[in-house]
Order: C-alpha cells, then sequence, then structure tokens
C-alpha cells in the first residue's frame, strides 16, 4: 500500500520550477529574490493556480521582476516604523492603534507593503515584548480600537491569540478589536473550533479578510468564513488593486461579487503601496478610479468598497473617489451613472 503524502507549503525556489510554476532559466534570479522575501504557498492556495501568470499565482509565485526597485519605491512605504513607539505598535491615528504580535503569514504575497519585515523567521513578539505592547495600549486611553495585523494573527496559536484577546478585553476603553487576516482563504483548515474561541469576547469583534479575486472564495473558504459569523463576528473585505488580478470590470464586479455572496462587506480597495519590486503590479489611480465609475450602477451599493490611498511617509488614509460632483461659477453639477450631468440647486 502507498503512503499518502501531505500535501506541504511550498517555499523552495527548486519546488517551484520542479511543479512547472517557475522556469528553470529563472533559478539564479529566482534565488536572489528568496534571499531577500520569503515565499510561501499553502496547499489550498496551491490548488487554485491554473497557471504560474494567472490570477492567483501572480500574487503568491516569485519573479525577477522582484529584483527592480523603482525610484518611488521604499521598504517602508507607508511609515509603520516611524510610527512605532514600542515593538509591535504602530500608532497612526488618535482613536485607535495596529498591534502586530507575528511577522508570519500562511502565504507571503508578492506585493506586500511589509515584504522586507515579514517571513518565517520574522519574528513573534516574545513574552516581554507582547507585555510591553499590551502595556502601552492599557496606558492609552484615547485607543478605542486595536487592530491584529502582522504577519497574519490567525497564525497565533489559539492560547496566544486568546491571551491577546481577553488582555485587550479587559482594557475598559478598547471597544473594538479587528482582526485582518488571509487564513480563511490561504489556509481554510486553520479555522478550528479551539481558533474561533480564541476569538471570543464581549468587544466588538471584526474580521478584516483579504482577497483579491474571486477564485479565492472556495467551498472551503465560505466554510471557514461561516463558522466566523456563526459566532457573530462580521466580516469585511480589503483588497489590493492588482494588474493581471483585478483590473478590469469583469474580475473587480465577480470580487465583489463574491464577498457579498458570502456575507461580507467590501471594505477597502487599496491602492498599491510602492513597496520594492512591486511596481509590475501597478494600476494608475485614474484607471482604478474609472474601474470604479464603471461599476456604479452595475453593482449593489452592498458591494461598493472606499478605494483608498495610503499616502507615503505615514500620512494617512484618504479616499480617492470616483467623484460625481462638480462646482463651478454657475452652480452645482452631478454625473449620474450613465455619465450625464444634471444641474444640483444651490
Amino acid at each position: 500500500m502507498t503512503d499518502l503524502v501531505k500535501p506541504h507549503t511550498l517555499r523552495r525556489m527548486r519546488d517551484l520550477i520542479e511543479r512547472g510554476l517557475a522556469p528553470a532559466e529563472d533559478r539564479a534570479a529566482l534565488d536572489a529574490v528568496a534571499e531577500r522575501y520569503a515565499t510561501a504557498i499553502p496547499p489550498a492556495f496551491l490548488e487554485l493556480i491554473e497557471k504560474p501568470d494567472d490570477p492567483i499565482g501572480r500574487q503568491v509565485i516569485p519573479t525577477p521582476a522582484e529584483l527592480l526597485t523603482a525610484p518611488h519605491e521604499s521598504i517602508d512605504p507607508i511609515g509603520d516604523d516611524a510610527l512605532s513607539p514600542v515593538p509591535g505598535i504602530v500608532h497612526r491615528y488618535a482613536d485607535r492603534a495596529l498591534l502586530k504580535p507575528l511577522l508570519v503569514c500562511p502565504l507571503y504575497c508578492r506585493f506586500c507593503f511589509r515584504r522586507e519585515h515579514v517571513g518565517p523567521d520574522g519574528g513573534l513578539l516574545s513574552d516581554a515584548q507582547l507585555d510591553t505592547a499590551l502595556n502601552w495600549l492599557r496606558d492609552h486611553p484615547a485607543i478605542r480600537e486595536v487592530i491584529l495585523t502582522g504577519g497574519d494573527p490567525l497564525m497565533l496559536s489559539p492560547r496566544r491569540l486568546g491571551h491577546i484577546v481577553r488582555t485587550l478585553s479587559a482594557m475598559p476603553h478598547v471597544e473594538t478589536i479587528r482582526i485582518h487576516s488571509r487564513v480563511p482563504v490561504a489556509d481554510p483548515a486553520r479555522m478550528t473550533p479551539e481558533l474561533l474561541d480564541a476569538m471570543e469576547t464581549d468587544r466588538a469583534m471584526w474580521l478584516v479578510l483579504h482577497a483579491n479575486h474571486a477564485r479565492e472564495i472556495t467551498d472551503d473558504a465560505r466554510r471557514a468564513l461561516r463558522a466566523v459569523q456563526a459566532r457573530a463576528i462580521p466580516i469585511l473585505s480589503q483588497s489590493v488593486l492588482l494588474r493581471g488580478v483585478n483590473d478590469t470590470p469583469e474580475a473587480l464586479e465577480a470580487l465583489l461579487r463574491a464577498f457579498v455572496t458570502a456575507r461580507i462587506k467590501p471594505y477597502y480597495l487599496h491602492q498599491l503601496d510602492p513597496a520594492p519590486g512591486t511596481a509590475h503590479f501597478h494600476v494608475p489611480i485614474a484607471e482604478g478610479r474609472a474601474l470604479l465609475a464603471d461599476l456604479r450602477g452595475r453593482v449593489t451599493g452592498l458591494a461598493w468598497p472606499t478605494y483608498v490611498l495610503d499616502i507615503p511617509g505615514g500620512h494617512g488614509k484618504v479616499p480617492l473617489g470616483p467623484d460625481y460632483l462638480d462646482q463651478d461659477a454657475e452652480g452645482l453639477h452631478v454625473r449620474d451613472p450613465n455619465g450625464r450631468t444634471h444641474d444640483l440647486p444651490r
């Protein structure tokens, strides 16, 4: 009887080449990429790849293009490092803060703005560092919302995640806890009852799912997400506008509809953050605005995300539109979804 080999996460360039996911002639360049940026493609995500350059493969398969750094790209494109008062905390807005308990992910997106930091050895906060971070949050009563990110907080053990959630829940000023994760689509089997138990709290708990293409919302992912929703935890989505992934009206519409049918409210569509080696994913802002304008009136308002730019340097997120209201000397004018202009009273 042949022993069954359990599928494993692909991490080595040799394995990618052997599976036909990367050309052998790129081996030297891919090894150079691997020295700088982590690679991980878990089995559930691997099954979705039909060819290396499809919308799923592009997100996770390394390419020599990552060795090219454009002049405008930065290793800290949104200024996290300058806004970190203690390890594991980023404080950009007055009423909320990020808590990054680890920098490990189930997969490593080739466009990640934290790609210089995340990886299998990217770091779990030590007990002392975690205590310092939690004490910082405890000592800042203006913080009403804590966003668990990383890395991916659902890669924590149930014990450690539960400890963090319970500690935050005991802080009178913390009203909302948000968890940002790729796990439900990247490794849905990880969403065990024990991990869900660790998310239990009497505070407002939200899960924000990161997915970029409709095919990521598989049956297994839906079951994992439904298990979260069964705990009375609402789910929002965030996506990144990516060349070759979701940069057509059809692809973006399919993604937004997939979220809504899975009972997920589209939240943010991010303009790509300029991390090193990510220029091949860039979609100009004007094109992104046109994409959303094309969908206005075609998809329900439930499916409408806010298109946002995280201003480089740590200056915060701003909405990018599209805009429908104009003003001139003659008054106010509004465009309808079909592009017709209508005058409004002052």
